[in-house]
C-alpha cells in the first residue's frame, strides 16, 4: 500500500509537469514539447477508421427544458465551423458503412444526429442543414410522434424531411428503459418502432439508437439479430473500427455545454483505444465501480502519466497504474442513483484531445 501511495504521488507530480507543457505547447503551437504523443498520433490515427458523431436534440426551444437544447445561435456557429473546410460531414450510415468495412475516412470527419422528433428540427434545424448542405440523421421514437403534441415533429414533418435527404433511426415505439426487460417487448418496440417509419415514409431504418443510451450484451444482441448496421449510446468518445459497432458514442451538444470551443475540443478529438474494460456492463453491482482498462500501446510512451478521467457527479477519479499498462480508475465517491458517465482524456499534438467514455446505471 505505502508503495502504491508514492506511486500514486510520483505520477500526479509527473501529470502536473506535463499539464505545463501542454499549457505552453498550446499557447506556442509547438508539438514538439510532447514527442512521445505526437509520434503516436502519426501511426494508429493515420490508419484506424474514426469519426466524431454529433448529438443535437432541440435547436431554438424556448420551452425551459434543460440539457436538451442548444440556443439557434451556437447552432448557427457550429454549422458555420462544420462549414469552414477544416472537417469532412458525411451522412451517418455512410461513417457506419466505412467503420464496419475497415475503409480510411478523412481526418477529422464528423456526422450529425438528432435525438428527439421535437418540431424545432423541422422549424430551425433542417433549413439550416439544407443552407448549409450538412447531412443529418434524425431518431424517432414512434408513439412519440403519434401522439401529435404541439411541439412534435409531424409524419408529415418528417416525410419532408426524408424526401429532402434527412436520414431516419429507430429510437423504439414507447422510448423505454431497455435494461432488465423481457425480450419479447423489445421485440415489440423495435419492430413496432421500425414498421412505423417504414410505414410512414417507405424507408426501413438501419441505425438504432437507446433510449437513455441503455444497453447490455443482451440488448445489443438483439439490436444486431435485427438487422441494424449499428447502435448508439449516450456516452461521450470518437467512433471507431476497433469498437462494437453497437455501443458507439457520440458527443452531446447542448447548452451550456455547447460553446463553439467545446464544439472544435469534439470535433477534433482522437480515439483513447483501451481494451480489456471493466465492469464490462453499466448496470452496477457495486458503487463506486471498479474500473479498469488496458492502454493500447500505440497511445504512446508517456500515455499513463498524462491520463485523467473525471465522473460525471462525482467528479476527478483516481487513475493507478498497476502495471504492463494496466489501469484503474477509482472514483472518489459513490455514484448517484441513475446514469452517470465517465470520461477519460489524453493529450495529444496539436491541441487535439484523444477521448474514452462509459456510461454507468446505478439502480
Amino acid at each position: 500500500m505505502i508503495m502504491m501511495h508514492a506511486r500514486t504521488r510520483r505520477r500526479s507530480g509527473r501529470l502536473k509537469r506535463l499539464w505545463r507543457r501542454v499549457i505552453m505547447a498550446a499557447t506556442l503551437g509547438l508539438a514538439c514539447l510532447l514527442p512521445s504523443l505526437a509520434a503516436a498520433q502519426t501511426g494508429i490515427d493515420a490508419t484506424l477508421p474514426r469519426a466524431v458523431i454529433l448529438s443535437y436534440s432541440r435547436v431554438g426551444d424556448e420551452s425551459g427544458v434543460t440539457g436538451s437544447n442548444i440556443s439557434i445561435e451556437n447552432f448557427e456557429a457550429h454549422l458555420a465551423e462544420l462549414r469552414s473546410g477544416e472537417f469532412t460531414v458525411l451522412p451517418v450510415p455512410d461513417i457506419i458503412d466505412a467503420l464496419r468495412a475497415g475503409r480510411p475516412l478523412p481526418d477529422k470527419t464528423v456526422g450529425i444526429l438528432f435525438d428527439e422528433p421535437h418540431s424545432s428540427v423541422y422549424t430551425t434545424a433542417w433549413p439550416r442543414l439544407r443552407a448549409a448542405r450538412l447531412p443529418a440523421t434524425l431518431f424517432v421514437a414512434t408513439d412519440t410522434v403519434d401522439r401529435a403534441g404541439a411541439d412534435t415533429l409531424s409524419w408529415s414533418e418528417i416525410r419532408d424531411m426524408a424526401s429532402e435527404g434527412l436520414e431516419l433511426g429507430n429510437q423504439t415505439a414507447s422510448y423505454p428503459h431497455m435494461l432488465g426487460i423481457e425480450r419479447a417487448y423489445l421485440l415489440g418496440q423495435i419492430a413496432r418502432a421500425a414498421d412505423r417509419i417504414q410505414g410512414e415514409t417507405g424507408r426501413k431504418p438501419t441505425l438504432f439508437a437507446y433510449p437513455y443510451g441503455e444497453h447490455d450484451a443482451a440488448v445489443r444482441a438483439l439490436v444486431a439479430a435485427e438487422g441494424y448496421s449499428a447502435a448508439f449510446g449516450q456516452q461521450s468518445g470518437v467512433a471507431h473500427a476497433r469498437l462494437d459497432p453497437f455501443a458507439l458514442p457520440r458527443f452531446a451538444m447542448n447548452d451550456p455545454f455547447a460553446s463553439v470551443e467545446r464544439l472544435r475540443l469534439a470535433v477534433q478529438a482522437l480515439p483513447l483505444l483501451v481494451t480489456d474494460v471493466t465492469p464490462a456492463e453499466m448496470a452496477l453491482d457495486s458503487n463506486p465501480p471498479a474500473i479498469g482498462f488496458t492502454l493500447d500501446p500505440m497511445m504512446g510512451a508517456n500515455a499513463i502519466s498524462a491520463l485523467a478521467c473525471f465522473v460525471s457527479g462525482v467528479g476527478r477519479a483516481d487513475v493507478t497504474e498497476l502495471g504492463d499498462r494496466r489501469i484503474e480508475v477509482r472514483p472518489r465517491d459513490t455514484l448517484p442513483t441513475g446514469r452517470s458517465r465517465l470520461n477519460c482524456t489524453l493529450p495529444a499534438n496539436e491541441g487535439r484531445w484523444r477521448w474514452f467514455g462509459m456510461q454507468f446505471v446505478v439502480p
